[in-house]
């Protein structure tokens, strides 16, 4: 596969290109994109659903620019895809071969289930869900897929979409009372065993309404993947506020104004479609389409799926920001002895020490600017760059523990920021210490092989070799509590030697 591969999506309301690096065979990042409301789909649905020539000219002038970036970035393969607009169009093939012909972009117009699919491949190497149910809300269409125990089971497709709905019935004033009718005659479509606590919410439309939830709730975070909200009371009145505002009210709810045409549709259609698969949460993705088409490309010898032991984000942060591309093994294998050593003053649990795992496996990406107030830049990378299969709970989690040093465990600052979203304070201190300890030990140790012991009152290291330059850092290395460190090495003698 080249190293940067591009791909293209002409959906209902809007066309988007996105570029994709390869680092290595199972890392990647988007170093590119651009977006256009083209609004291909305008007008098709009173006509037929004929393309009409203002659409046409739209898709066609963006293309054209996407086609200039996508030789300017030097990219060796191109995906296209069109969605609902295009596949319900009796006029597509005319835009299909002009686009071809001017531009020599291939367009692949999919169907509501292969729509489905790519986005279901992009949930489940993405996210950190095992089951659940996709739902993009498009412009025609609203595409799902059923996924349980990581594995795609069922797609559908309904032809639903905020265009459509837009041109039926709102543009006539009957979005609530005629539009209700529709939507609930094409949910019961929908086959029974469709039903899941989780709803995952792809597509522009989902994201918008997630952002606006989390600037009513005062969110700490803001990165929308992986973003997740209770479909409660109190988010099923404020999705059916949104759905009856008028569009001057929208402003309120914290849109953007360029969503204003088509996010009332949207929001009626979500909340009917989590009442009727009986949700309990939703969780927000900021991946879909593009990077189904991509990793299906890229994993299609692998099942459509990462393996095990890999996850994407720290591969590329590592290929990327990691300079010093040291052995791994001592300095993790020092870390879960002591972790186990100490788990029982602060009731440590198996995802604390895999999240403190990883940490340690980026320890070193902020020395890529400077080593001075690296653990800061290493802050600041992993809260940024650590988007995919992690809820935001574990991203921040790690990027606080990276962000330690020997005489500060735990920057408050931050801590009072995210508090909402972390462990409590005790907890936050003990894993941060045996994180900071480990890299002391690991770095002055040559691979010693190091064992501990604990009483409350003592930590005894035992190491197989001299570790001396430790124990400078270690005597200013905060504790979560008092308590002794004793350095236990083997003896070094150098005047019981005849030569000196």
């Amino acid at each position: 596969m080249p190293k940067r591969v591009a791909v293209i999506d002409i959906g209902s309301n809007s066309a988007r290109v996105v570029i994709y690096q390869r680092t290595s065979r199972f890392g990647f990042h988007l170093i590119f994109q651009q977006k256009s409301r083209v609004r291909i789909g305008e007008g098709a649905y009173q006509k037929g659903g004929n393309l009409q020539k203002e659409g046409i000219l739209r898709a066609f002038r963006a293309l054209l620019s996407f086609s200039h970036s996508i030789k300017e970035y030097k990219v060796r393969k191109v995906h296209c895809v069109a969605t609902s607009a295009l596949r319900d169009a009796p006029n597509k093939s005319e835009f299909i071969s002009l686009v071809k012909k001017e531009l020599g972009i291939k367009i692949r117009v999919i169907d509501g289930d292969k729509e489905a699919f790519y986005g279901a491949v992009a949930a489940i190497n993405l996210l950190p869900v095992k089951s659940a149910i996709t739902v993009d809300i498009g412009g025609g269409s609203t595409d799902m897929a059923l996924i349980q125990d990581g594995k795609i089971l069922k797609t559908i497709s309904l032809n639903l979409g905020t265009v459509r709905l837009k041109e039926l019935f709102s543009d006539k004033g009957e979005l609530i009372s005629g539009g209700k009718k529709f939507i609930e005659k094409i949910l019961d479509t929908i086959p029974k065993d469709f039903k899941a606590d989780c709803v995952i919410g792809i597509g522009g439309t989902s994201r918008a309404l997630a952002k606006s939830i989390m600037k009513k709730e005062n969110y700490p975070f803001e990165k929308i993947h992986a973003f997740r909200y209770k479909f409660d009371k109190k988010n099923r009145n404020y999705l059916e506020e949104i759905a009856k505002s008028s569009i001057k009210d929208l402003k309120k709810f914290n849109i953007k104004e360029s969503r204003f045409d088509t996010i009332r549709e949207g929001s009626f259609i979500l909340l009917k479609l989590l009442e009727y698969l009986d949700a309990k949460e939703v969780l927000s993705s900021g991946v879909g389409v593009r990077e189904g088409v991509f990793l299906s490309d890229l994993l299609r010898n692998s099942k459509y799926k990462f393996p095990p032991n890999i996850n994407p984000s720290i591969r590329s942060i590592k290929d990327r920001f990691d300079i010093l591309k040291l052995p791994e093994g001592n300095k993790k294998q020092i870390a879960s002895k002591l972790f186990e050593t100490l788990k029982d003053e602060f009731d440590g649990s198996y995802k604390e020490k895999d999240l403190m795992q990883k940490a340690l496996n980026l320890s070193n990406i902020g020395k890529i600017l400077t080593i001075y107030k690296s653990h800061q830049h290493a802050f600041y990378i992993a809260s940024q760059e650590l988007n995919f299969g992690f809820f935001h709970e574990e991203i921040i989690f790690i990027s606080l523990i990276l962000r330690s040093r020997g005489d500060s465990l735990y920057y408050k600052p931050l801590y009072k920021k995210y508090k909402d979203l972390l462990p409590d304070k005790k907890t936050i201190k003990w894993v941060c210490f045996i994180y900071t300890l480990s890299l002391i030990l690991n770095e002055n140790s040559s691979q010693a092989k190091i064992e501990f012991e604990w009483n409350q009152k003592e930590l005894k290291i035992i190491s197989n070799k001299n570790i001396y330059l430790a124990s400078e850092e270690i005597n200013a290395l905060e504790k979560p509590k008092e308590f002794k460190i004793k350095l236990i090495e083997p003896k070094l003698d150098i005047f019981d030697k005849k030569e000196l």
